[in-house]
């Protein structure tokens, strides 16, 4: 396979096409190694328009929905950013070269222990992985100007909210299949939140978020 083509390829095939027109976004997807963040079983699928599988249940986002939640969190240099769900580190990353710092929480220990080693390999030395539920957040590190979720959920908790800056920016892809959407909540007030949705689509549950109880069909 010729890596830096097929790279190409996904940019201009698949990112392009779904709205990603931010350059700094676009550069940056060249530069940062995709294929660094993919298990060796599935490396042919590093810039393929799909999901790629890490193990323990857990998702790699499709290329072009990873770039468009990274062009609409509208990350700046002097930002701090929380990621839930860190899985193979390469929203990690991405955010890392835009951001600050960001702190990323991964329940599942090997992907987190995975994930910690790619970032050190990709010399990656704003973000760091933490080991823990992101259900609750992180309270203690809070206000974030960011907050990432790198996966989808049933509904943003609370918790997450109030963790956000004023002017800060939650991301996430919210619903149940086959019915998803992903939303931009920016923080205005100590009381109030504007919620914008952005695009459709469909993503695997991030680890720790169980379903609302009483869910009806």
């Amino acid at each position: 396979m010729n890596t830096e083509q097929a790279r190409f390829n996904m940019i201009e095939q698949q990112i392009r096409p779904w709205d990603v027109l931010d350059l700094h976004v676009l550069d940056l997807l060249s530069r940062v190694r995709r294929e660094e963040f993919v298990p060796a079983a599935y490396k042919a699928l590093a810039f393929v328009d799909c999901e790629v599988p890490l193990g323990h249940g857990q998702m790699m986002l499709a290329p072009k929905v990873e770039a468009r939640l990274l062009q609409e969190a509208q990350v700046q240099r002097h930002e701090r950013v929380l990621e839930i769900g860190t899985g193979s580190g390469f929203m990690a990353a991405l955010l890392a070269h835009r951001a600050q710092s960001v702190i990323s929480l991964e329940k599942i220990g090997a992907l987190a222990t995975q994930a910690a080693a790619n970032l050190r390999r990709a010399g990656v030395l704003n973000a760091s992985v933490r080991e823990q539920d992101g259900t609750a957040g992180l309270p203690g590190d809070a206000p974030f100007d960011v907050i990432m979720l790198s996966g989808s959920v049933p509904e943003v908790p609370q918790a997450l909210l109030d963790q956000l800056r004023i002017g800060g920016r939650l991301l996430a892809i919210v619903g149940q299949e086959p019915v998803m959407r992903a939303v931009r909540i920016t923080r205005l007030s100590a009381t109030a939140c504007q919620s914008q949705d952005l695009f459709d689509t469909v993503a695997p549950r991030l680890a720790g978020f169980s379903e609302p109880s009483g869910f009806r069909f």
